[in-house]
């Protein structure tokens, strides 16, 4: 079935007709969620980060921008500024256990809580399976930075969210954990594991006007996907368009949110998964 097989492939690249939807049936606008509200970014120096400073700032949100390199966060800030938002940035490196608690302790004394976090920043891997027999620490690596520092935030940022009974966790994941993804087999599991996560604490939050959104990101043009040839001519978002699908989140607070194709692949992973498992071979062994 190469029809179908290419159909997969395709959703990392289709937007979710949800969205357009939303869009239509919704009461409020951006402005009306954000205003006011105190929002933590990581990887905000760049690509999606960076765009969702700028526009949730313009909306009127205070925007903590955290992020490695303090001169693009300057930047960021700056732009945000320019564009009559508040900014204010605090450089980490979230792999430094450490340095992330001093740094969102610092937030919350500065701030007095964070009302929304978007743990946006993460590390990508393509490396195959007899490639990574000695690699070990790719895994661990990518575990660090995408599942354990996103947890260390939220456990420091939830009793304020729960206390106030008003707050949202937004984890950006992969529409790869939707559709599966070969070759980055160490970043599509941290990013599930993320995923298990936010399904577990909402449950337990669920009476607190707490909201965990999954936005299952389509492919985006930023750095992260530069040095993997396979993606140079391959269809995907701009940053600014990444952005947008935070802002809807923001505004709608779904459980999930993400290529509607990618959900259908899920549905056939869990009916037909001997087929579902066939075709994502497939497309693995023909570079797809």
């Amino acid at each position: 079935m190469p029809e179908l097989s290419e159909l997969l492939y395709r959703i990392r690249h289709s937007l979710d007709t949800q969205v357009s939807m939303s869009r239509i049936r919704r009461q409020r606008t951006l402005e009306d969620a954000i205003t006011g509200r105190r929002v933590l970014i990581t990887g905000a120096s760049s690509g999606i980060g960076r765009a969702a400073a700028r526009q949730l700032g313009a909306a009127g949100a205070t925007v903590l921008l955290v992020a490695r390199r303090e001169p693009e966060l300057l930047d960021t800030a700056h732009e945000v500024e320019a564009a009559g938002g508040k900014a204010a940035i605090y450089p980490c490196d979230l792999n430094d256990f450490d340095a992330l608690d001093a740094m969102i302790e610092r937030v919350l004394t500065e701030n007095g809580g964070v009302d929304l976090l978007v743990n946006n920043a993460g590390r990508s891997i393509r490396r195959k399976l007899d490639e990574s027999y000695e690699r070990f620490h790719d895994y661990e690596r990518t575990m660090r930075l995408n599942y354990l520092a996103p947890v260390r935030l939220m456990l420091a940022v939830l009793p304020g969210m729960r206390e106030r009974r008003d707050g949202q966790i937004v984890n950006i994941l992969s529409a790869a954990n939707l559709y599966r993804g070969p070759g980055y087999s160490a970043y599509v599991a941290s990013k599930a594991a993320l995923d298990s996560l936010g399904d577990s604490l909402q449950a337990e939050t669920h009476t607190e006007n707490v909201r965990f959104t999954s936005i299952y990101m389509p492919l985006v043009r930023t750095d992260m996907i530069a040095p993997n040839p396979l993606y140079a001519d391959a269809a995907a978002l701009t940053p600014q368009q990444g952005a947008q699908i935070i802002a809807d989140a923001v505004i709608d607070r779904p459980r999930r949110l993400g290529p509607l194709l990618g959900r259908v692949s899920s549905l056939i992973d869990t009916a037909l998964p001997e087929r579902a498992d066939a075709l994502s071979s497939a497309r693995f062994r023909t570079g797809m």
